[in-house]
């Protein structure tokens, strides 16, 4: 398992996470863990009065959802547990990994990095930081639509604005309903900030070196700068 690669993608709402996981997990045969799927599986199947206990501690469901929806960051110790459960679970198929956007909060980089550490091993954790203006952020965001089969990202550009179906599944394309709102993409920038940066001084003392990739290029070139970084 040691020799497994583990690449973590970061980077604020919009800067192409989702796409470059997907082009990296083909290229390197890697599984994307996708967070966001993780928790949206979970908490959009929740039912009324239903809690996930971790820990001695009840979290209800209801609440997970009511965040995801208004675009903050669901209750660290709820995702770092559904993500560790995962990453247990693939690293028994001595599968590599690529995240993208999680870790979220210093709480689950605490939780993520030591057992990721433990299976595959420091020099094997890669971490690249793609970095966009909040203005590009706000217009990705909001133009932005996936799949409604695999949920695959389709950014928005002169030749796929006028597409309805996605080009590698064929299902509907769709717009997330409220999580890529103007108003609550901006809620998503100030969690980034808040929330997320913070992990970069965590890595640092953790001896985990971080790649910055400018992601405000075209999926190909920043695939590329990405692949060179690695």
């Amino acid at each position: 398992m040691k020799s497994s690669k583990v690449i973590i993608l970061l980077g604020p709402p919009g800067s192409g996470k989702g796409t470059q996981a997907i082009l990296l997990s083909e290229k390197l045969n890697l599984y994307y863990i996708e967070t966001s799927k993780i928790i949206e599986a979970n908490v959009m199947k929740a039912k009324k009065g239903e809690f996930i206990s971790i820990k001695g501690n009840k979290f209800p469901l209801a609440k997970e959802k009511k965040l995801w929806k208004t675009g903050k960051l669901c209750t660290p110790e709820v995702v770092s547990f559904w993500v560790k459960e995962k990453i247990k679970e693939l690293s028994k198929e001595k599968k590599g990994l690529v995240f993208a956007g999680s870790p979220r909060t210093l709480y689950e980089g605490k939780e993520v990095i030591p057992l990721l550490k433990k299976l595959y091993g420091r020099k094997n954790i890669k971490i690249i930081l793609l970095h966009i203006s909040a203005e590009e952020t706000i217009f990705r965001n909001s133009h932005r639509r996936i799949c409604q089969l695999m949920r695959h990202p389709i950014l928005y550009s002169e030749e796929t604005k006028k597409l309805k179906r996605c080009p590698l599944d064929g299902s509907k394309l769709l717009k997330r309903k409220g999580l890529d709102d103007p108003k609550v993409i901006k809620v998503r920038i100030k969690e980034y900030k808040e929330r997320t940066l913070p992990l970069l001084d965590y890595f640092q003392k953790e001896n985990l070196k971080i790649k910055k990739i400018n992601g405000s290029l075209p999926p190909a070139d920043v695939f590329k700068n990405i692949l060179k970084s690695l």
